[in-house]
């Protein structure tokens, strides 16, 4: 697995993030470990979590039980001085009302450390902005706040907090999740201007379905070396071909989620399928070419893989020694300008 390095952070990670939000759902804790023990294995050691995980569904009850799956892993094996951690706050709603402020900033920090049984994270991620977000698809009815004076301020005082932290060597780095580009160039301008420790990395939806990063983003993100950690780079299974033909196989995610957070449409199956049709031509697994497509990109981009299962994980691992073609990269850029937005 190759190692490189995290933007301007000064860490080295692998090129693929190991995810974990199936950790305490469809996953055990045994199941977790085992994952865990296979990917440092094979050099996979930057992790991503978050402390409302497990997802499917996410509830208050379960909320940080997968950090504590993690931390047992360390309190158990060690080898945390291995593994580049990342993990999330957050923002406004069900699990916390109020969102993101100075006090749930340090409140929350404290307890994952507590969970994940560790003095520090590596990489402490917004999960999304206090003033909503557009990147979950259910939110058809995105409305953009226009309260920029208040926003800036919030902004300065979460930078300002963020930055105590990283001095008292809780965290390393600050990132974001589920951001604007307009957002994040506030955030970076501000962090520059002030002082202040500036946002890192940027973690949102990519994959070949959803590609709305190649646009503003792709431009922001290299101008100023700031990695997108690609969440559901298959976009949440549909890209492997098993919902092919509509049909909701049991122990899916799909079983739990039936339109897969509103990636089910009447235009997505072709799109599959014309995907999966470019994979078997060229003697691929139609998952691999999927995650090897995220290491082309003209910026900085880190796949975030997850699996249920251990043969999904030694797959999708594997993709990291997939090099594609030009003529498979030319059959990828047609099918896209015939299918631009699936979902």
């Amino acid at each position: 697995m190759q190692q490189i390095p995290l933007g301007q952070t000064g860490l080295t990670v692998s090129e693929y993030c190991l995810g974990t939000m199936t950790w305490g759902t469809q996953n055990t804790e045994a199941e977790a470990h085992e994952q865990i023990a296979y990917a440092l294995g094979q050099g996979v050691g930057f992790w991503d979590t978050a402390e409302m995980y497990p997802t499917n569904p996410v509830k208050p009850e379960t909320a940080g039980n997968t950090e504590a799956i993690i931390g047992n892993w360390f309190a158990a094996q060690g080898g945390r001085d291995k593994v580049v951690l990342a993990t999330k706050i957050v923002g406004a709603g069900n699990l916390r009302e109020d969102g993101i402020t100075p006090t749930s900033f340090t409140e929350a920090l404290e307890a994952s450390l507590r969970r994940l049984k560790t003095d520090y994270i590596d990489l402490y991620q917004l999960h999304w902005p206090n003033r909503d977000s557009y990147h979950f698809r259910e939110n058809w009815a995105y409305v953009p706040k226009t309260d920029r004076a208040g926003t800036l301020a919030h902004m300065q005082e979460v930078l300002e907090v963020a930055q105590a932290a990283v001095k008292a060597g809780k965290i390393r780095a600050i990132g974001l999740s589920n951001e604007t580009v307009w957002g994040t160039a506030q955030w970076l301008r501000l962090a520059d201007e002030m002082g202040l420790p500036r946002m890192a990395t940027i973690q949102n939806e990519y994959s070949l379905l959803h590609r709305g990063f190649d646009t503003d983003w792709a431009e922001l993100s290299a101008m100023e070396n700031m990695p997108l950690l690609a969440w559901s780079p298959l976009a949440a299974g549909l890209l492997s071909g098993k919902y092919a033909g509509d049909v909701i196989p049991d122990r899916t995610r799909r079983s739990v989620n039936p339109t897969l957070g509103g990636r089910v449409t009447p235009q997505v199956f072709p799109a599959i399928s014309a995907y999966l049709g470019l994979a078997r031509d060229h003697g691929l697994d139609a998952c691999q070419m999927a995650l090897a497509f995220c290491r082309t990109r003209p910026y900085p981009c880190i796949p975030i893989i997850g699996a249920t299962t251990m043969d999904q994980l030694r797959s999708n691992i594997a993709a990291a020694d997939l090099r594609l073609s030009d003529e498979v990269l030319a059959g990828i850029a047609a099918i896209w300008r015939e299918h631009p937005a699936p979902f």
